[in-house]
């Protein structure tokens, strides 16, 4: 793509995480002053807009995007307009499509400016009470709590920080998982950041696992793990027979099938369902 020699800007704008409050006086210039923005959902960001009386036009830009639409952003950037690009919340390109639109503008020799804001990852690890001197983010563990296992197991020795994205339908199985994988470490959870009912919890793991038992996880979460202790034991092998083959041996030892489920998950520390679902299939010959 030719690009002219009045190309305009794509600007990487920032928006408030939950507190309008935080957004900045340069985002509030940038984003009055664009031609265009590229939102996320653009019903998330007209309210926004109309909080602040901004009427510049929007277009839509989220992980469905076709890549022409790529195409056609950057087209505009190329003839000399500028561009914001906002997420529902935060920076985009962290744990959304904004890298594949800023990554397709430098490579078309434009430029890029990003306009810096809040951050639930940072406002979360400060005040985890964790060091944060070196840390990692590592978004979003895995939805299938296999894969979730293995991305764990892969961490299990990092001494940095770890933080993760996660969804309030699975904190508590990622909170199990990280319990079995990397051990009763310290972990803060954060939850609406900047937001009403902004709340964190500090712990072992085992203990702000019981926490979010007894009170349901709702909103958005940021988890906030200890990293590995130098020279760290590794945990106990995993047993020689996957639970599901354990569960067969006690059940033609005469265990009933309910029984021999509650067994082996309680002895693995696993989650029970995650145990049965593994025994329907062994049974099913998957």
């Amino acid at each position: 793509m030719a690009v002219s020699s009045e190309s305009g800007t794509l600007f990487v704008v920032a928006t408030p995480i939950g507190n309008l409050e935080d957004i900045t006086l340069r985002a509030l210039r940038v984003l009055k002053e664009a031609d265009l923005i590229a939102a996320e959902d653009t019903r998330v960001t007209r309210k926004l807009l109309a909080h602040f009386d901004i009427h510049t036009p929007l277009t839509s830009y989220h992980q469905h995007t076709e890549a022409r639409k790529v195409e056609w952003i950057v087209e505009q950037v190329a003839e000399g307009r500028r561009v914001a690009l906002v997420s529902d919340a935060g920076t985009p390109g962290i744990s959304d499509p904004g890298d594949e639109l800023i990554t397709a503008c430098i490579e078309a020799g434009l430029d890029v400016v990003v306009i810096p804001g809040p951050s639930a990852v940072i406002a979360a690890l400060v005040a985890s009470g964790l060091p944060t001197r070196r840390f990692a983010f590592e978004g979003f563990l895995p939805r299938a709590a296999g894969e979730r296992r293995v991305r764990l197991e892969a961490l299990r020795a990092e001494e940095r920080t770890l933080l993760f994205y996660e969804a309030p339908s699975r904190v508590l199985a990622t909170l199990e998982a990280i319990c079995q994988v990397l051990g009763d470490r310290r972990v803060a959870v954060a939850r609406e950041m900047t937001k009403r009912f902004e709340e964190v919890v500090r712990g072992r793991a085992s203990e702000v696992l019981e926490h979010f038992r007894e009170h349901p996880p709702q909103g958005e979460f940021v988890l906030v793990v200890g990293g590995a202790t130098p020279g760290e034991a590794p945990p106990p092998a995993e047993p020689a027979v996957s639970p599901e083959e354990d569960v067969a041996e006690r059940v033609a030892a005469g265990m009933s099938e309910r029984d021999a489920i509650r067994a082996v998950a309680t002895e693995r520390h696993l989650p029970r369902r995650e145990v049965y679902a593994a025994w329907l299939q062994h049974k099913r010959g998957g």
